[in-house]
């Protein structure tokens, strides 16, 4: 089997949350903590790559966290901070690397399998859920048209990739100067197929305040394995 690391970036500001969120409290420990939770107890992740503000926090990290074999410093985009992380990673081509947002804290440990069993048949492989409500363009305050949302999706992550194609999907990003929404965006201008997984609804990211009250509840259901 391939070894996995997953990066996970937790270097954002949270503008629109108004402040970190990956640092804010969330059941007693802070959003970051339930995602580095997860990973950490994932039988196939042999190690965590953590990518934060400053590297001065690291260090407490990785005293809690034995799994966190490094901890590096973000740069001024989510696409800069991804790349620190690669960098560092210690690994063979054919390993596999997961890119995590440190603010989904409710990832579990089977969408991180199928993310990682698909990574290894296909090379990459994103989460995604379907979209229920109805989607329009829209322009200049009017509807331009309705989609057809059988074909759309929204991804998650983690997004799992070989680790030699996503250094180079990273590379060739930096040098053409392209700014991607996500690491899927850079591999797929490579023409190189990403393959989908089943997501999970719960699997959100905190962005705005009520994201963390339905957080809240969601940890606190006693069905959830790891609570």
């Amino acid at each position: 089997m391939s070894a996995v690391t997953a990066v996970v970036v937790a270097a954002g500001e949270g503008r629109r949350f108004g402040a970190p969120k990956q640092f804010v409290a969330l059941s007693g420990k802070a959003v970051l903590d339930w995602s580095l939770r997860a990973f950490s107890a994932h039988p196939r992740i042999a190690s965590i790559v953590l990518v934060l503000p400053d590297e001065e926090r690291g260090a407490s990290y990785r005293r809690a966290y034995p799994e966190i074999k490094a901890a590096v410093q973000g740069g001024p985009r989510r696409q800069d901070s991804v790349a620190n992380g690669v960098r560092v990673i210690d690994g063979g081509p054919d390993d596999i690397v997961l890119v995590h947002d440190g603010a989904r804290p409710l990832i579990d440990a089977e969408l991180i399998s199928r993310v990682i069993e698909e990574a290894e048949r296909s090379g990459a492989a994103v989460p995604v859920i379907g979209l229920d409500d109805t989607v329009k363009e829209v322009a200049d305050g009017r509807v331009i048209r309705t989609l057809d949302r059988s074909s759309l999706v929204r991804v998650q992550t983690p997004q799992g990739f070989g680790l030699a194609l996503l250094r180079r999907a990273l590379e060739a990003a930096t040098a053409s100067g392209f700014e991607g929404t996500d690491e899927a965006s850079l591999v797929e201008r490579l023409g190189e197929r990403v393959a989908i997984v089943a997501g999970d609804a719960r699997n959100i990211k905190i962005t705005e305040p009520g994201d963390l009250a339905w957080a809240e509840i969601t940890l606190n259901d006693k069905m959830r394995p790891w609570v």
